[in-house]
C-alpha cells in the first residue's frame, strides 16, 4: 500500500478525520488501554489517575467531557491528546499530523459483586460503549490536537 500524497490526505481528512488518520498510518496502533482499576489505590480511580497525569503536563480530550460515562455508570474512559508526528508524504513533503494517544478505563464491580476484595474480569463491568468510543476517537482529531 502506497503512503497517500497530502492532497489526497486532506480532502480525505475533510470527509473524515478517523479515515485520514488510517489511510497514513495503516497499521499502526491507533491507541491503546490501561485499566486504572488494576492500580494500586488510590490511583485505581480514573478521577484520580487523571489528576496526577493532568499535574505532569498530561492533555486530556475533552470531547463529551474528559471522562465518559456509560449509561449504567460502571464503564469510565478517558484519552490524552494524540501528539503530532512529522509524517512524510508520498509528494516529498513532511507535513504534521496526529500521532497516537492513550486510553484509560476504570471497569467498576458489577451490582453483584462486593467492591471490598479482589475481583476476578468477570466480576468487572465489560464491554464496548459506543456513545463513549465515539468521543474518545476524537483524541486524533484536530479540535483535539490544536487545543494544546
Amino acid at each position: 500500500m502506497e503512503i497517500p500524497n497530502w492532497e489526497d490526505y486532506e480532502s480525505l481528512r475533510k470527509e473524515s478525520e478517523y479515515a485520514a488518520w488510517v489511510i497514513y498510518n495503516r497499521y499502526y496502533l491507533n491507541h491503546y488501554t490501561i485499566s486504572v482499576h488494576e492500580l494500586k489505590h488510590p490511583y485505581n480511580q480514573l478521577e484520580i489517575f487523571n489528576s496526577l497525569l493532568k499535574s505532569n503536563g498530561i492533555v486530556f480530550n475533552n470531547a463529551g467531557g474528559e471522562i465518559k460515562t456509560s449509561g449504567d455508570g460502571l464503564l469510565k474512559q478517558s484519552s490524552t491528546v494524540a501528539q503530532t508526528i512529522n509524517a512524510k508524504f508520498s509528494c516529498g513533503n513532511t507535513l504534521p499530523i496526529s500521532g497516537s494517544y492513550v486510553e484509560f478505563a476504570e471497569r467498576l464491580p458489577l451490582p453483584e459483586f462486593n467492591s471490598n476484595k479482589k475481583l476476578n474480569r468477570n466480576q468487572r463491568r465489560e464491554g464496548f460503549e459506543t456513545s463513549n468510543a465515539d468521543k474518545i476517537f476524537e483524541s486524533t482529531f484536530t479540535s483535539q490536537t490544536k487545543r494544546k
